[in-house]
């Protein structure tokens, strides 16, 4: 999990934040061993030997990630929030984000712009064009993250042939990968070597719910 990047924690399971973590979070005293009984609520998740709970409005969230194609179209696209209630809205966003993008070189490198009170990292390689969307509050080392971690694990999934045909014939890969990342505009993993083995894994199984492009 992306967690561990940003948790300073002494061997007794306290710690503090660090770095570019969200300040909502809270450390609970007490390790794993001594609360195992306890109840646990939905809230809070266990890592690393101690207990976390999570404020949602206090974490990093992501309000969309885009994968259009070089005229500006649809490849894959998940929308995490309400700020775009209709299809129409999304298209909208979509179109206007890539003719303000669409003439820089974010191709050696990822780029960040503020864009309609968002902030918008985005990377472009061959014909696709990579976004990752987040508040205007967010951190923009966050969003890079997450930006980096999609690519590397389209590229790592795709061996490293990343373009729009090879995009539109693995969709399936290319949806799990958001599913591994990010959950309700939450970010769950930002290493692309563990979304690209859980995507491969999962690939594997024929029980397993393919995501919808919404």
């Amino acid at each position: 999990m992306i967690l561990h990047t940003w948790l300073d924690l002494d061997s007794g399971g306290s710690g503090s934040l660090k770095g570019i973590a969200c300040s909502g979070f809270v450390i609970c005293l007490g390790v794993v061993n001594e609360i195992k009984d306890a109840h646990v609520p939905s809230s809070t998740c266990i890592y690393d030997e101690c207990l976390i709970l999570i404020s949602q409005d206090a974490c990093p969230m992501v309000k969309n990630i885009l994968l259009l194609d070089s005229e500006g179209k649809r490849v894959a696209v998940k929308y995490y929030s309400d700020d775009w209630p209709t299809n129409n809205a999304k298209l909208a966003f979509e179109k206007s984000l890539f003719a303000k993008t669409m003439k820089s070189n974010a191709r050696t490198e990822a780029e960040i712009t503020m864009f309609d009170n968002y902030i918008v990292v985005y990377k472009f390689v061959q014909d696709l064009h990579f976004f990752v969307t987040g508040g205007d509050d967010e951190n923009e080392l966050i969003l890079a993250s997450v930006l980096q971690g999609f690519f590397d694990s389209v590229s790592l999934l795709l061996r490293s042939t990343v373009d729009k045909r090879e995009a539109l014939e693995n969709l399936d890969l290319i949806f799990l990968c958001l599913d591994e990342i990010v959950e309700k505009g939450m970010i769950l993993e930002t290493d692309a070597n563990v979304i690209a083995g859980k995507v491969a894994v999962n690939s594997m199984d024929p029980s397993a719910p393919l995501s919808e492009q919404v």
